[in-house]
């Protein structure tokens, strides 16, 4: 065969396998490969992603693939990997524990091995990371407080790579399949039971502003502060990193205040554990001198000494229903688009809130 019947059999197979997305120009990969001046073959590589191709031959594939919003067509390229890939922000924590759990449950039941990511502490993970699942083919992507660029998103899409956010660090937009919890409903939740029992100064140890979670609790118990007529004090609210280092600083800088609270919303159970260390170290009494709320209900927030009161998230639930959805899409057989769902939260009292001392 000659190199040019190579290309017109190259062109004629590539065709066959992918189409653009609904409304993009029509292109075929074919046509792809003249204008970034390569072979067919060479996409391909690019799509299934080979590491045999230069950086910028790739990157110029790429933006055509994107320009024209091309799509493999389902069945025309080789099986996905029986795998799932799960990425985390940051892999240190029980509540990354509770979320794997939840995914591994499921994907033991449909016989899915996992693999594990983690963005280092970055909101979205590195194109090597891209690069890597690419190559792997797997049946789908969890994101866990973590997100794509448009970039990377383009880049799964068209290779029919399903993708699913699990609270989300920012707005994925409404064309992402996103799982999440009601937020907001937990920090009123959390803040109205701190009001009924008698506080009427309570602080926020909150997660960072740059995410929807916190944002949403911090909005949460402004509203019941609102409607119990009490104004809402700026000086009362600080951010930590979801960390018991984080609620350990911010503790004792509320604590330290002239006029400290008498309660605090913690906005995870890490952030309340490093609150009961800046109260004990201060010496203040939980729940006599200070009343602490958490978020997440995490196991350890039912043998720490006092027991926490705390917002349960449905952690475990919230990760076997993206494992589930993303099953779905690989399969075809849900619509990606229109699939938002927010788990109930709900509070959980235990022994470390009580009125107030004064």
């Amino acid at each position: 065969m000659s190199p040019a019947d190579a290309r017109r059999t190259g062109g004629r197979s590539a065709e066959r396998e992918g189409q653009p997305a609904a409304g993009a120009a029509r292109a075929t990969l074919a046509e792809i490969a003249r204008a970034a001046g390569v072979s067919p073959p060479t996409v391909s590589k690019v799509l299934n992603g080979r590491a045999d191709v230069a950086s910028a031959t790739r990157a110029r594939v790429e933006a055509l693939l994107r320009e024209h919003g091309y799509q493999r067509r389902r069945g025309t390229a080789a099986q996905p990997a029986p795998l799932l890939d799960l990425v985390f922000h940051q892999l240190d924590s029980p509540w990354a524990i509770e979320v794997i759990r939840g995914v591994e449950s499921v994907a033991r039941e449909e016989r899915l091995s996992l693999v594990l990511s983690e963005s280092g502490g970055g909101l979205t993970p590195g194109q090597t990371w891209v690069d890597s699942v690419l190559a792997r083919r797997p049946v789908g992507v969890i994101l866990v407080l973590t997100d794509l660029t448009p970039d990377q998103r383009s880049q799964l899409t068209s290779r029919n790579i399903p993708f699913v956010v699990v609270d989300a660090a920012g707005d994925p937009g409404d064309d992402v399949p996103a799982i999440g919890a009601t937020n907001w409903h937990g920090g009123l939740a959390a803040t109205r039971h701190l009001l009924e029992i008698g506080h009427r100064r309570i602080g926020v140890i909150n997660g960072p502003a740059r995410m929807m979670c916190s944002r949403a609790r911090l909005d949460g118990y402004r509203a019941a502060l609102e409607a119990a007529g009490i104004p809402f004090d700026p000086g009362l609210i600080r951010e930590g990193d979801f960390h018991h280092e984080g609620g350990y600083a911010a503790g004792r800088e509320l604590l330290s205040l002239p006029d400290p609270p008498t309660a605090i919303f913690a906005g995870s159970d890490m952030h309340a554990l490093g609150l009961y260390e800046a109260a004990r170290e201060l010496g203040l009494r939980i729940p006599e001198q200070l009343s602490v709320v958490g978020f997440d209900d995490l196991p350890v927030a039912r043998w720490i000494g006092p027991p926490l009161t705390t917002v349960r998230q449905p952690l475990h639930e919230m990760a076997e229903a993206a494992a589930r959805l993303v099953i779905e899409l690989s399969r075809g057989r849900a619509d990606g688009a229109a699939t938002r769902v927010d788990l109930a939260t709900k509070l959980v009292e235990r022994s470390s809130t009580a009125a107030p001392a004064r």
